[in-house]
């Protein structure tokens, strides 16, 4: 009761704060001027009509128009000073109409004139009550003007979003005689909730009613699949144009793009525009409140034909800013065309090996099989981990190195686990082949004999060095690779770890960084948007140089005499490991891997097939390798 008490004195307190001016002058037409507003400003129109001197039904209709013309949702109303002259007074009074954008609300001040008629102070009526300057047959409109969404950029700054055919759906005001209809079918037909309808029937009646008003942009695909169900909805029309909005040379980088009458951005307290894009997935989704800006908008005096005689308010938008990724498009353009050129599903994502800046990342995928995502999927890597394996022989062994003796059997049982060669190799078990042979030709029984030289610690010491298992983020979802800490060394796991399979889980972006340790000396944080400051891991030690020189002869090997030797190109030379590793889910689909890198691109190639063959990963890699410009 206390509290209530309260309340009603702050508001008595406030109210007579706001007509101490007023009643300095005649107290009944300070009384008439409030009633006028308190009537209007509640919504009783024939009350505040009745208290003016023009046609009540036409007063009431101008004054519940007025605002709705706009989209208004809420408006309340301050008296101002007040003269009086006789017969005749003055009255100021400060309007406050929100206008449902989230944005700032619509302040102005008004006047009009008063009349004793009688006892009576009555308004005198003419539409300029409403709004300073607005005719007998003006309308009051909205012109929401949004910028166009900024770009998403490569390294060198051209868009890396295409310009392709986009469908933008709307009405002619003018023409539309039932706007909550035809917005509630749009909702409908497009997916939207109810309150994204009411918005909609707000912008179409607060519109310039001579011009196509966009409500929604939609893809050639969405459109083809709603075209039928739009041509129902009465009034609608649309137009076809081309913008840099649904299609992208980086898909899995840039994410999608959808278009509503922007909720999200009203949830975020921006003014909105139905139409507006809002990112999905991606760069997209991650830099939305970059790239689409705010709006320019125009409070107005518009003729019925949509003349605009004066402009009333304008809240000034700002341009978007573009977000320059680290994205090389002639590195991309090669990895595109590289996966492309084979009919099975593929990706190759490539780094700046000395930076672990994100160059290219593109993928291909085929009916009936899964897809390879790049970035966030987690696969076996198969012998391709041997680069870490041979870092971790090589710094625990100082004897050991590319000619020691090591032989590759066609089976080798550890641990009470059986490995064999898939594929298989046709000189295992002839003779002792030297260890650079073994890592040539990915031998897995080779690597599973020479885990018994480990132990788990210095297993997980050179994980550590390639990257696997660090902790870094991007701006978009990915998977950070790893692998379970062994228990022991004659633990299961061991073996299997070291030929990249059981525990160990990576993504190509992983194993492109790994590729890049050879080349740079020591393992970088990826990075994906040139501008972003992204908190650094801690630095990681260059790798001994006796290690790094041995894993470039044997890496180097493997493409000049041993299972990589188709993807050998002219010039710099390519330097890489392949592996072969169950698709963990998917029976009888296999992960092909090529992992390298030429001058100071490194990257790794994933295909999935049900055949155990390297030669879709080598096809790419060549194809790609040659395409390289080695100083990139």
């Amino acid at each position: 009761m206390v509290r209530l008490v309260a309340l009603a004195c702050a508001i008595l307190v406030v109210i007579v704060a706001a007509l101490t001016g007023a009643l300095r002058s005649e107290p009944s037409v300070a009384a008439s001027v409030s009633q006028f507003l308190l009537a209007w400003q509640s919504g009783n129109y024939p009350a505040a009509a009745a208290m003016t001197t023009g046609k009540p039904a036409a007063v009431a209709d101008s004054l519940k128009a007025a605002y709705s013309q706009i989209g208004a949702e809420d408006l309340a109303f301050t008296m101002g000073p007040i003269s009086v002259h006789g017969t005749s007074a003055h009255a100021y009074f400060y309007a406050s109409i929100d206008l449902g954008r989230g944005g700032q609300p619509w302040n102005y001040r008004g006047s009009f004139m008063l009349r004793q008629v009688g006892s009576r102070w009555l308004v005198v009526w003419s539409p300029s009550v409403i709004v300073p300057g607005l005719g007998p047959h003006d309308r009051l409109a909205v012109l929401t003007a949004m910028p166009p969404r900024s770009p998403l950029l490569d390294s060198a700054g051209q868009p890396l979003i295409l310009r392709s055919p986009v469908y933008e759906v709307g009405v002619i005001p003018a023409h539309v005689t039932d706007a909550m209809l035809t917005a509630r079918e749009l909702a409908r037909a497009t997916g939207l909730a109810a309150s994204d309808a009411d918005q909609m029937r707000a912008q179409i009646l607060a519109a310039p009613p001579g011009s196509f008003l966009e409500l929604v942009q939609l893809a050639p695909r969405q459109y083809a699949k709603l075209r039928t169900a739009l041509r129902k909805i009465p009034h609608l029309a649309h137009r076809r144009v081309l913008k840099r909005l649904f299609e992208s040379s980086v898909p899995d980088i840039t994410g999608r793009v959808g278009t509503e009458t922007a909720r999200v951005l009203v949830e975020d307290g921006d003014p909105y525009l139905p139409g507006t894009t809002v990112g999905l997935s991606g760069l997209q989704l991650a830099y939305q409140s970059d790239l689409i800006g705010t709006p320019t908008t125009q409070i107005i005096v518009q003729t019925p034909s949509g003349r605009r005689v004066r402009v009333l308010k304008t809240w000034r938008g700002k341009s978007g800013t573009s977000v320059r990724t680290t994205i090389n498009g002639g590195i991309e353009q090669a990895a595109r065309q590289a996966v492309d050129g084979i009919a099975l599903p593929a990706a190759v994502v490539a780094v700046q090996a000395n930076s672990g800046r994100i160059l290219a990342v593109a993928s291909h995928g085929v009916p009936g099989l899964p897809t390879v995502s790049p970035l966030r999927g987690q696969y076996q890597p198969g012998q391709a981990f041997t680069i870490v394996s041979t870092a971790a022989l090589l710094a625990a062994k100082p004897s050991f190195g590319p000619n020691s003796q090591e032989p590759c059997y066609p089976g080798f049982s550890v641990n009470g686990q059986t490995f064999a060669n898939v594929p298989p190799e046709p000189r295992a078990g002839k003779g002792p082949p030297q260890f650079r042979d073994d890592f040539a030709n990915a031998c897995s029984t080779a690597f599973a004999e020479l885990s018994l030289n480990l132990t788990p610690a210095e297993m997980i010491a050179a994980a550590d060095d390639f990257g696997i298992g660090a902790r870094w983020q991007l701006p978009i979802s990915a998977f950070v690779g790893g692998m379970v800490r062994p228990g022991s060394s004659n633990s299961p796991a061991l073996p299997a770890d070291v030929t990249g399979t059981h525990t160990v889980e990576v993504s190509p972006l992983d194993m492109a960084l790994a590729a890049g340790v050879v080349e740079a000396g020591s393992w970088h944080q990826p990075s994906l948007v040139a501008s972003a400051t992204e908190p650094k891991p801690p630095s990681r030690a260059t790798l001994p140089s006796r290690v790094l020189s041995q894993l470039r002869t044997l890496m180097g090997d493997t493409v000049r005499l041993g299972a990589a030797r188709a993807a050998r190109v002219g010039g710099v030379p390519l330097l890489g490991q392949v592996g072969i590793a169950p698709l963990v889910g998917h029976r009888g689909v296999r992960s092909i891997w090529f992992v390298g890198y030429r001058g100071n691109v490194a990257f790794a190639v994933l295909v999935f097939a049900r055949s155990a063959d390297y030669g879709p990963a080598l096809t790419i890699a060549q194809q790609f390798a040659a395409a390289l410009r080695p100083s990139s």
